[in-house]
């Protein structure tokens, strides 16, 4: 059988005032080459199919676009909810969808057999077994205990999570089991995991509870299909276990990454092989930093990825200590009948007065609390283990708003 991995796709982003509409609609009709040419059995998104939780109706449009065309191409799909998903987003479709081979999992079900699936092949014959875990919400799985320390909320969720994978690995194991074939199983997952290289697009997912989850707690599955992380990866090296990262960069620290969907061919004994697919770029996308010298020759250089009806989206970070209040103006003329749009100008300086600037320029959508309030303590000279004190104490209080709001 022949799986295509991918995640994080963000149909709806909003990307410093630009829509990712066309980038997105170029995917899915990329994507669908690659289904026929690659004869795909099944389609896994491993989470954040969405950006936000109510996405926008372009978005929506996008999605029901995806799942009709796989279903044209003969491919079943499975898509797992991701921490920017809304569950009841994403199952109001779901009885609609399941008549297309879709699949859709927005949160941990009640009962855990609905999280055992058997994915088919194209021509209907079972091909691997599925512990279709979606991002798993601390109230899906624990019960807040007054008194408990930061510490040990943060080892009571890593444990429940990992008997929640355990107990979902036993179910398909006893589905294989009473099916009496020799079927490959598959794991999913939508969190970070110990190691795991992020971007800044990447956000936190539990907050002040869990900061990775450790590879040895998941099942032995035969393969591993992650989501959260954009940037394409091995997990601890091994193989069987991977992100596959977003197949569009979402902001501008992931421009010079190559994106990729995978496939992933498994068979009765396991897995096979898994094969980076790359996916084209579809809106260039590029930070460029110097002086205002250097820089120059940087935009000149940049404008050459341009198509013909396309400009490259810029950001600009300036070198240099000197205070410049027509700053933007000088950005602006050397662009002037290039090629480029630019969406942010940063001032890359060492001082407070700096960072002020720097901050001023990004939007409240860009940053976590946890940012705004790191930014915040960098302006007051502190030593280290009062910093400490303070961010423990200040992601202690977050944690519990967020669990009164639940």
């Amino acid at each position: 059988m022949r799986i295509l991995h991918t995640s994080d796709w963000h149909l709806g982003q909003h990307f410093m005032g630009k829509t990712r509409q066309a980038e997105h609609l170029a995917l899915i009709d990329w994507l669908i080459r690659q289904v026929g040419d690659h004869a795909v059995d099944a389609v896994i998104i491993a989470g954040d199919i969405f950006d936000t939780g109510s996405p926008p109706s372009y978005a929506r449009e996008l999605y029901n676009r995806l799942v009709v065309e796989l279903h044209t191409a003969g491919c079943a799909l499975l898509i797992l909810g991701g921490n920017h998903d809304s569950v009841a987003t994403l199952g109001e479709s779901r009885p609609l969808l399941a008549y297309l081979r879709a699949t859709v999992i927005p949160a941990v079900e009640e009962n855990l057999d609905q999280q055992v699936r058997v994915l088919n092949k194209r021509d209907g014959a079972p091909g691997a077994i599925v512990c279709a875990i979606p991002f798993i919400r601390p109230r899906d799985v624990l019960q807040s205990q007054a008194g408990q320390s930061a510490e040990e909320k943060q080892i009571s969720l890593q444990e429940a999570i990992a008997q929640h994978y355990q107990a979902v690995y036993q179910l398909a194991r006893a589905k294989r089991n009473a099916l009496r074939l020799a079927l490959p199983i598959i794991a999913t997952g939508h969190l970070a995991t110990v190691g795991a290289s992020a971007s800044e697009s990447v956000r936190e997912i539990y907050v002040g509870a869990l900061e990775a989850f450790p590879t040895a707690a998941f099942p032995p599955a035969d393969y591993i299909a992650l989501g959260h992380i954009h940037r394409p990866q091995k997990v601890g090296g091994q193989e069987h276990i991977r992100y596959c990262g977003s197949p569009i960069p979402l902001s501008f620290d992931e421009a010079e990454q190559q994106k990729e969907v995978l496939l992933v061919d498994v068979d009765d004994i396991g897995l096979m092989a898994v094969t980076a697919l790359p996916v084209p770029r579809f809106q260039q996308l590029a930070s460029i930093k110097g002086d205002l010298k250097e820089l120059e020759a940087s935009i000149q250089e940049t404008a050459k990825l341009a198509s013909a009806d396309q400009p490259v989206w810029l950001e600009v970070m300036v070198k240099g200590d000197d205070y410049l209040t027509d700053l933007q103006t000088r950005i602006q003329s050397m662009t002037e009948g290039l090629p480029v749009e630019v969406l942010r100008v940063r001032r890359d300086r060492g001082n407070a007065v700096a960072a002020l600037q720097a901050a001023a320029k990004e939007t409240l959508d860009e940053l976590t609390p946890f940012d705004v309030f790191n930014k915040r303590l960098e302006q007051e000279a502190l030593d280290e283990a009062l910093r400490g004190q303070l961010d423990t104490r200040y992601r202690s209080i977050v944690t519990s708003l967020q669990e009164a709001s639940e």
